[in-house]
């Protein structure tokens, strides 16, 4: 009775060891996938970032957005810069820092939608 329940025990341990592993190696797998994604998006981001001076959570935060659409991006914009405008009583100082995060905005919306050049995809395919 008891060499029976160490067999189970056992063949119990090796189908979750199995199963384990191999959840391991989709995972790795999964995450090599997205550094590679993250890779290529992140240099032209970081570019972006240095050009406009401003990072892209400072944007979003800016422009109070939390999901890059274009209509969202342009209503809030709308709003902040009437609302800052130095003719009625705003701050030229935030009505600029507006117009900043709406052009890192747009700059990692373009990035977003524009093909991965060839060059990229010979690098990935080596």
């Amino acid at each position: 009775m008891a060499k029976y329940l160490a067999q189970i025990i056992v063949m119990g341990a090796q189908v979750v060891g199995r199963a384990f592993a191999r959840a391991l190696q989709q995972e790795f797998a999964a995450s090599q996938a997205a550094a590679q994604a993250r890779g290529r998006a992140g240099q032209h981001s970081a570019a972006a970032s240095s050009i406009t001076g401003m990072s892209l959570q400072e944007a979003q935060q800016i422009l109070n957005i939390s999901t890059l659409t274009p209509e969202d991006i342009q209503k809030n914009y709308d709003h902040l810069f009437k609302v800052n405008d130095k003719t009625v009583g705003g701050s030229f100082y935030i009505q600029s820092k507006v117009v900043r995060a709406k052009e890192r905005l747009d700059e990692e919306m373009n990035i977003q939608t524009e093909p991965p050049s060839p060059k990229s995809q010979q690098n990935t395919e080596t």
